[in-house]
């Protein structure tokens, strides 16, 4: 087990790093917006489970495969930048939507959401980097149960990014139908929205060259 102290270092990086806007919370206030909480939450369970899946790839050893060869972040971090860019396009294409209550936009599978969710987070280099690069600062090796420290690490981000990311979700979504009152400050948030993600894009490709 972790000592208290690089719990609570930790623990303090992860918050630090879950209340930076991001693709994960860009995509979550969008969301919930547009569809309304359940469906911001419904993508937020996919996110979990991407979360999930970076920490088991982290603990059964991925993590030091990559490391060795860095070259193998690169795939990961084009698919990435090409994801977001996708997500941008989406929300600047998507203007019908805007200014309509949740219930009266085109319906989404439950299957969808949490699968666009799972994606979002699945390409977002950011986590992929806090579970190869960051985690295994915060483990002792010389304390040997590496596999129980990465897990408590990994659980440890996972609520707090969880949390963070619900309290987003839904404040987003009680927001949306005071938003749909004021079509100008959802065009703002659309525009702001878009722009973010493409920037999220543009920083990942500039770090490529």
């Amino acid at each position: 087990m972790p000592s208290a102290p690089t719990l609570l270092a930790f623990a303090g990086l992860a918050f630090g790093l879950a209340v930076t806007p991001g693709p994960n919370m860009a995509y979550l206030i969008s969301c919930s917006i547009c569809r309304g909480r359940w469906a911001g939450l419904v993508s937020l369970g996919g996110i979990a489970l991407g979360y999930v899946f970076y920490l088991l790839c982290a603990v059964t050893g991925v993590a030091a495969m990559l490391l060795a060869q860095p070259r193998a972040l690169v795939p990961l971090k084009l698919a990435g930048a090409a994801y977001l860019a996708v997500l941008a396009v989406r929300l600047l294409a998507a203007d019908g939507l805007f200014g309509r209550p949740p219930a009266q936009h085109p319906p989404e599978s439950r299957g969808g959401l949490f699968l666009m969710g799972f994606l979002t987070n699945l390409l977002n280099p950011g986590v992929a980097l806090l579970y190869l690069t960051l985690l295994p600062l915060f483990v002792v090796v010389e304390a040997r149960s590496i596999w129980l420290q990465s897990l408590t690490l990994g659980s440890v981000h996972i609520v707090i990014g969880l949390a963070v990311n619900a309290a987003v979700a839904l404040t987003a979504g009680s927001l949306a139908f005071f938003l749909i009152r004021h079509t100008g400050w959802l065009r703002g948030q659309r525009w702001i929205t878009s722009g973010a993600l493409a920037v999220f894009s543009a920083q990942i490709l500039a770090a490529l060259c």
